[in-house]
Parts: C-alpha cells; sequence; structure tokens
C-alpha cells in the first residue's frame, strides 16, 4: 500500500489519510467483500468521516440517461477558476510530478504520474500523447442520471471543471471505467480505493447527487474497511460565472 505523499493522493484529495481497505473487486468490477454477505452495509463512521457522510445522501433509482451530452456540461476544460490556465491544465500541474511547460507557467507540455493512483505504475505524460486521462471521479452521465439533469447550466459547468471532482490517471484503467459508480467499478490499486470512494461521496454530497441502493451499500462497504478515512472538501464554487454557458 502507498502512502498519501505519492503524487496525485496527497494532493487532491489533501487532508486524507489512505488506510486499510478491505474491500475487493469481483471479476464483475463491482466492489465486494473477502467473506459472504455485506458486512460494510450497516457500518456508521465518525464525524467528518466519508463513511459518516455516506449517510447524509439521499438515496433513488437512476434516471434515464435521455437528453445527456457532454456539451451540456459546457465546453470541456473551461477556465473557469479565471487563472488564465484551462482546467486540464491546472489539473495536470496539480498531480503529476517534475512538471514541464510549453508556454510560461501554464501550458503543461510533459510530466510523471509517480505513482498513477489507479494502477500504482509510473506513468509518463507528453502533450498530445493519450496515456494521461483526467478523470473525473463522479463521471458527468452518472451525475445527469442522479440528478444533474434537473440543474441550471451554471451548476453542471462547476461540476464539470471543480477541482475535487478531476484526478490525473492512467489512461488505460480509467477507459474501463466508463461512466461506472462504486458499485461497478473500483481503481484497480486496492490501496487507493479508500481514497477514490471518499472522494465520490465528498463529490456527491457537496452538489446534491443522490446514489442508488446498491451504490451506497458499496460505498459503505469499501469505507467500512477504512472508517475513519476523512471526507475530503474544498474545489471550486458549485455554481460557474456567468460568463460560461452550456447547451
Amino acid at each position: 500500500m502507498r502512502g498519501v505523499g505519492r503524487g496525485a493522493v496527497a494532493v487532491v484529495l489533501a487532508g486524507v489519510a489512505v488506510t486499510g481497505c478491505k474491500a475487493e473487486l469481483d471479476t464483475g468490477g463491482s466492489a465486494t467483500g473477502s467473506g459472504g454477505g455485506n458486512p460494510g452495509a450497516g457500518a456508521r463512521g465518525k464525524a467528518g468521516s466519508a463513511l459518516a457522510a455516506v449517510d447524509s445522501l439521499t438515496v433513488k433509482g437512476r434516471a434515464p440517461k435521455t437528453g445527456y451530452a457532454r456539451e451540456r456540461f459546457g465546453t470541456a476544460w473551461a477556465d473557469t477558476d479565471s487563472n488564465h490556465c484551462d482546467t486540464r491544465d491546472d489539473i495536470l500541474k496539480r498531480d503529476l510530478k517534475s512538471v514541464r511547460f510549453s508556454d510560461g507557467e501554464c501550458k503543461v507540455s510533459g510530466g510523471r504520474l509517480d505513482p498513477d493512483p489507479y494502477s500504482g505504475k509510473d506513468v509518463t505524460f507528453t502533450r498530445g500523447s493519450s496515456k494521461v486521462d483526467i478523470d473525473h471521479l463522479v463521471s458527468l452521465s452518472d451525475a445527469w442520471q442522479k440528478g444533474a439533469f434537473k440543474w441550471e447550466p451554471g451548476k453542471r459547468i462547476a461540476l464539470a471543471n471543480d477541482p475535487l471532482n478531476l484526478l490525473a490517471v492512467d489512461a488505460t484503467p480509467n477507459r474501463s471505467k466508463g461512466d461506472g459508480d462504486t458499485a461497478t467499478w473500483l481503481p484497480p490499486d486496492k490501496g487507493f480505493r479508500c481514497t477514490y470512494v471518499a472522494g465520490q461521496v465528498a463529490v456527491k454530497k457537496k452538489y446534491g447527487l443522490w446514489v442508488t441502493g446498491a451504490e451506497r451499500d458499496a460505498m459503505k462497504k469499501v469505507l467500512g474497511g477504512c472508517p475513519d478515512q476523512k471526507l475530503p472538501t474544498g474545489g471550486n464554487p458549485t455554481a460557474a460565472p456567468s460568463r460560461f454557458h452550456a447547451r
């Protein structure tokens, strides 16, 4: 298991300790325990923990995907924090080591994930290569089906560009995730799963997104193995500046 000093983990989820996770990933990609039943489903965490925060999430069925399109969340990587760098470069700069720039200190041309939080491997980033993705911890499609379809455009734009919901990762495991939630996909690196799930809980709580029953149970199962895992906080406001638009 890797500690919180590892590149992206220590930065993106500041203050979140990586502790022992007992959840496993079955052949279908869902969170399962080492034994039968669902031992974590009834677990309750301390105040301020990600486990405790799961109980504050609304549980509902998944809404239809009808009407979803990436454009509903605005132009990709909009500079919603007005620092004159697009969101993708902001996250690369935050999560990579040995960062190189092609344009001052904004446009990232190279660097390393050392290690990648999803696979545990070292991955080299070179602009123009597809080896590193910026993942939405809560995918935009999942968000759409769990409440975002009802939001004002400014809130959807904010979610798509919120650093709390973004992480630089190895493209290969990320693309196996698709729009999966905790019930259907977890990072291959088991040492990162508690931090990963805590991040999803934090985003869903911050934006008022709901979870399915299976998703809630999977979150509690993973976090039941690390009940002191803190709930991440921070990121950008939940509404983008009015100059940004989405259809």
